[in-house]
């Protein structure tokens, strides 16, 4: 029997999509990469999803998972490969209000999530633009961060379990729930973050937390980024630790904000050099309970606390939002940041981080790389700033391979001197290969190969990506 005959056999004919069926799976979200599948699988059990992985063992037939195909450096891309879509294993299986933690199959999306545990008063405390289409599976193989990382950290700290699918077809069962278990090697750790080049992620066990009953959000106007950071720890200790976001976003990312989407609005009468996103989120009635005046304690410590640090000059401009559509507002101009880069044509996208108090050296610095390399080149950044993440783009003035890599090279030679990484929280997929082999340590990239090779000797989990040859 051929392959395709096979894999009908295991999840049916209307779940292995050939030829131009497969168009909607046959590019990622940015358009950036493209290609062509020998065909799209959606299994709708742990079992299916087996039975797939044994035959193309057998087969030595290159498999390729896919989430919400929301990624950006072309890790799901496939040509010539099976595409392993989880989107038909989307079951919460369940929500364990009591022990705060959600069990869940790899293909919830991550709204979906959301809902279910805020029915139940709790809150799942993964946000980012994407959430709307992003898969479990796919945040947990790319160790998504996001804006709330600050305060609960990136999906590695979110997961206590996994249920994994091994090359072979074995399933391997590490759905713990357990917050302490020193049982030898914690493998779970191994799959998170590994772009499904180890295994397939069929389900996982997520943390929860109690749902925010009242947000404080407030956009704000800082001289410089170092005055930010003092704000940001002010602002940690004044609340004891509340502070849920705290994204920053630049004179240039506003500017383009106000030509690209002039709907959103500009917060203040003039743009700043330093803009701030602060959100505060309370569970406790004391801070969340309206008093006689209707005022939200919360927002109220927001305010005064803005109040002193304006009075001492570390903030010149505050708005508070009032409304739940004031609110909603002021993350609109946060999340606008992925329309702004793609709407721009030709990019040069880096995803990296530094130390909080190195964030201010690394643009001065790349701005002065940037225009020594390619005048007249555009940038833009926004920074999840509470946890040293940037995404920092550039609009070089023409298409040239060698300029981008150019580019590249010089922002990851910034970053690594001032004790950083290339890869905060997109993954290493395609385009970061090269970073890998130029910026990671040696003996460490040895010793990522040899776990590959354990863990699929015959290279068929979604060969090529993350980790690059050995020279």
């Amino acid at each position: 029997m051929t392959l395709i005959p096979r894999l009908t056999d295991i999840v049916g004919a209307a779940n292995v999509l050939t030829g131009g069926d497969t168009a909607p799976y046959a590019r990622d979200w940015a358009g950036t990469y493209r290609w062509q599948p020998l065909a799209v699988v959606r299994p709708g059990a742990t079992e299916e999803v087996a039975a797939v992985l044994r035959l193309a063992a057998e087969t030595r037939t290159a498999v390729v998972p896919s989430g919400g195909r929301t990624g950006l450096t072309g890790a799901i891309q496939a040509e010539g490969a099976l595409m392993l879509s989880l989107e038909r294993m989307n079951r919460i299986r369940e929500i364990k209000a009591e022990a705060r933690v959600a069990v869940v199959e790899a293909g919830v999306v991550l709204t979906s999530l959301h809902e279910a545990a805020a029915a139940r008063g709790l809150y799942f405390p993964l946000w980012f633009g994407a959430r709307g289409s992003a898969q479990i599976g796919g945040v947990l193989s790319t160790n998504a961060g996001g804006s709330n990382v600050l305060r609960y950290g990136s999906t590695r700290a979110l997961c206590l379990g996994l249920e994994v699918v091994l090359a072979d077809g074995r399933v391997m069962t590490l759905m713990s729930e357990l917050h302490k278990d020193n049982s030898g090697y914690d493998l779970k750790d191994l799959f998170i973050g590994a772009e499904g080049t180890l295994g397939v992620i069929t389900a996982a066990v997520m943390k929860l937390v109690p749902a925010p009953r009242a947000h404080a959000t407030a956009m704000l106007a800082a001289p410089d980024l170092p005055a930010a950071l003092t704000l940001l720890n002010r602002l940690r200790e004044a609340t004891g630790g509340l502070v849920e976001a705290f994204e920053f976003m630049p004179r240039s990312y506003m500017e383009q904000l106000g030509d690209r989407r002039p709907d959103l609005g500009q917060p203040f009468a003039e743009i700043h050099d330093v803009t701030i996103l602060v959100e505060l989120g309370a569970t406790s009635p004391r801070d969340c309970t309206p008093g006689d005046d209707g005022a939200v304690p919360l927002v109220t410590l927001l305010e005064e606390t803005l109040a002193d640090l304006l009075g001492e000059g570390l903030i010149l401009d505050a708005v508070l939002a009032r409304t739940g559509a004031q609110r909603e507002a002021i993350w609109a101009r946060r999340e606008a940041a992925a329309e702004i880069t793609v709407g721009h044509g030709h990019t040069v996208d880096t995803d990296v981080a530094v130390p909080l108090d190195r964030v201010d050296s690394f643009l001065a610095r790349a701005l002065a790389e940037v225009a020594q390399l390619d005048p007249g080149a555009a940038t833009n950044t926004v920074a999840h700033l509470g946890d040293g993440n940037l995404h920092f783009t550039i609009f070089p003035t023409r298409e040239d391979t060698g300029l981008d890599e150019a580019l590249t090279e010089a922002v990851e030679g910034i970053v690594q001197d001032l004790g950083g990484s290339f890869s905060a929280e997109h993954g290493i997929g395609l385009s970061k290969l090269s970073s890998m082999r130029r910026r990671k340590d040696p003996v460490a990239l040895d010793m990522m190969r040899a776990v590959k090779a354990a863990f699929d000797p015959q290279g068929i989990l979604n060969p090529g990506k993350t980790i690059p040859a050995a020279p």
